[in-house]
């Protein structure tokens, strides 16, 4: 199990679109009042599933074919914050559109914590591993409609209640399906993620809530 007890304000301002601004003093307590619904209201989930590669169910696209090539295994995973989220933005989006988007800023912050805390349960559990960073349905020409596949692949509408709608978008909208690639040998820098990063614990970036591109 994942718990949240912190979100990245800096990278909540940068959802907002004012990364670097000084923010003001109602700006200050209504960023505190969404940092604290969040948590509060959050209830991460995740699963996932190891698979030998090549798998074919998983290879569709020239970029996953990329991203995995040299891997020997592959981990499917998805993580959500819950439907509680998607509840009350959508309540304030209706009462409080401010800070409906102060809600819908710290909970993509959110959900993107629970994606690296799970990167880190990975990167220990798959120890003398080399792990790529998380590839989802939709980047590059890699088939969004793979969301259904994946989800079914965990069993996630059942055990989480995470599932797509007809234009094969999460539900929860506050969710993200995606695959890794798993291998012995030393991978492109360029396709490693901040969980195997031997500076992630002195990293400038990570401090102030950015990464370096890599």
């Amino acid at each position: 199990m994942i718990k949240l007890e912190k979100l990245n304000r800096n990278e909540a301002v940068r959802y907002l679109g004012g990364s670097g601004i000084a923010l003001n003093y109602r700006m200050d307590r209504l960023m505190d009042e969404c940092e604290k619904e969040i948590i509060e209201k959050s209830s991460p989930k995740y699963l996932y599933v190891e698979r030998d590669l090549p798998f074919e169910e998983l290879m569709q696209g020239e970029d996953i074919k990329n991203h995995l090539d040299g891997c020997e295994k592959a981990i499917v995973m998805c993580a959500t914050l819950g439907a509680e989220i998607d509840k009350i933005i959508r309540i304030n989006q209706i009462s409080d559109m401010a800070k409906a988007v102060v809600l819908d800023s710290f909970a993509s912050v959110a959900i993107e914590q629970v994606c690296a805390k799970f990167d880190e349960l990975i990167a220990e559990k798959y120890e003398g591993y080399f792990q790529t960073f998380r590839f989802s349905p939709g980047y590059g020409d890699y088939p969004i409609e793979l969301q259904k596949s994946v989800l079914s692949m965990l069993d996630a509408p059942r055990k989480i209640g995470l599932a797509t709608n007809e234009n094969s978008l999460l539900t929860p909208t506050k969710s993200v399906t995606a695959v890794m690639g798993l291998s012995k040998t030393p991978i492109d820098r360029k396709k490693r993620g901040c969980a195997v990063c031997n500076m992630r614990d002195r990293c400038k970036f990570r401090r102030n809530g950015e990464h370096c591109g890599f």
